[in-house]
């Protein structure tokens, strides 16, 4: 019973910090030369997917981020430019199941009778990356990044990709050293 135990107890923990390094991370950078206060319009440069569906729910998280913080879109001619990019590979993890048959002594003369089967899952995560460039110099002045934001669930997707947008832009414009 204590061997089930401390089996289906490894289980658990197995899944638990399985599940914790699937969470989204969030980071972000910037210029600390740049002056943000002069900053207030901004104007799409590009957004790079494989999936065309994204290119409208990524400017959308975007722009809902960017109005929220008092900046203002334009067509064309904005103070920054914006260019977001997803960026997705192939993962996998392997997933250990075991029968819970078995007992008795496992270092001395018995055996144990159960089983254990490991199976390997392929998955695709994807991270989204926004720089956000002075538009009169080119100079990247902003960057974040949000890991395991797009995955092969469309449902998903939308939420994961809005969170992770929200996360990129909370500290955003970034203080004024003094």
């Amino acid at each position: 019973m204590k061997t089930q135990n401390a089996i289906f107890l490894s289980i658990a923990i197995f899944f638990a910090l399985t599940a914790a390094s699937f969470a989204q991370q969030v980071k972000t950078d910037y210029d600390h030369s740049a002056n943000f206060g002069q900053y207030k319009t901004y104007s799409w440069e590009k957004v790079q997917t494989k999936d065309p569906l994204l290119v409208d729910r990524i400017k959308d998280a975007v722009n809902a981020a960017l109005t929220a913080k008092g900046w203002t879109q334009v067509d064309s001619g904005g103070d920054v430019s914006v260019a977001a990019v997803e960026i997705t590979q192939q993962q996998q993890t392997l997933n250990t199941f075991y029968d819970g048959f078995g007992g008795g002594r496992r270092w001395g003369g018995f055996g144990g009778l159960g089983d254990a089967t490991t199976t390997t899952e392929t998955y695709k995560v994807g991270s989204l990356v926004v720089d956000l460039l002075d538009a009169k110099t080119r100079n990247l002045i902003w960057r974040g990044s949000s890991s395991d934001t797009l995955s092969d669930n469309a449902d998903k997707n939308t939420k994961n990709l809005d969170k992770g947008v929200q996360k990129m832009f909370a500290h955003f414009p970034p203080k004024e050293k003094k």
